[in-house]
């Protein structure tokens, strides 16, 4: 039987970083839906440095000692590389078109979590951009997540998996954008919860990916960690529109 942990880290790379807002070739103008046009970035002293961005994202603190932090550069998150995807149109050409990585112009941090042998895997990242840029880029992705019912991956081989995809709740806001992925591989169950979120200029995505479970009870706890933290790190309340650069 194969096995699933390379699909598995290809699902959460794509689909991670394309949630990852300001960076799905929207930000960058290289892949964004017509409707999204490509704006100014705010001066660099408007917006949270990178340095302050790490600083807010999960680490062993809050995830607990099984947890082991993947190196920059070796996270599947942070590769870049896009498996084919069919379905979900609107979030299909955000993936396919997503290829670049963040823009080196925005302030960007990402980090990813390993539990034992790989499971479950848990991935944040932060973005910060222009504030209007940001609501019309989480427009984009929040209406791609609507209109998303079932997601198929294919890591270029004999492997592929397709996710029915539904609307969730992980945090206290229900209005903030999530969903939950469900499917299988060579039997396996696969189960992913993906979520995006705001704070003022900074936009989080986070996901967490689990094979042979269902549960979305880790999947909510390490959200909330997540949620909690970039609120108090960076100094804005989730879902604010505006907020001024937190200082670290």
């Amino acid at each position: 039987m194969s096995h699933p942990r390379p699909l598995l880290a290809l699902t959460a790379a794509a689909v991670v970083t394309v949630v990852t807002l300001g960076t799905a070739g929207i930000a960058t103008g290289t892949a964004a839906p017509a409707a999204v046009s490509l704006r100014a970035a705010a001066p660099a002293d408007q917006l949270p440095t990178a340095d302050q961005l790490k600083a807010a994202l999960l680490s062993n603190t809050e995830l607990g000692p099984n947890f082991t932090e993947v190196p920059v550069g070796q996270s599947s998150a942070s590769t870049g590389g896009a498996s084919p995807v069919a379905g979900c149109d609107a979030l299909r050409a955000l993936l396919n078109g997503n290829e670049a990585g963040p823009s080196s112009q925005l302030p960007h941090q990402e980090v990813e979590f390993d539990g034992p042998d790989g499971n479950p895997m848990v991935t944040e990242s932060l973005t910060a951009e222009d504030a209007a840029q940001l609501t019309s880029d989480f427009t984009v992705v929040t209406d791609a997540f609507a209109d998303c019912h079932s997601l198929t991956f294919n890591d270029g081989t004999d492997a592929s998996v397709t996710f029915t995809v539904t609307p969730v709740t992980l945090g206290d806001r229900q209005e903030a954008p999530a969903v939950r992925l469900d499917g299988t591989i060579a039997g396996v169950p696969l189960n992913g919860y993906i979520a995006v979120e705001r704070f003022g200029t900074v936009a989080m995505s986070y996901g967490f990916f689990q094979r042979d479970g269902a549960s979305s009870q880790l999947a909510s706890l390490y959200y909330r960690a997540a949620v909690a933290k970039a609120e108090r790190t960076l100094g804005a309340p989730a879902g604010t529109a505006t907020a001024p650069p937190a200082s670290v």
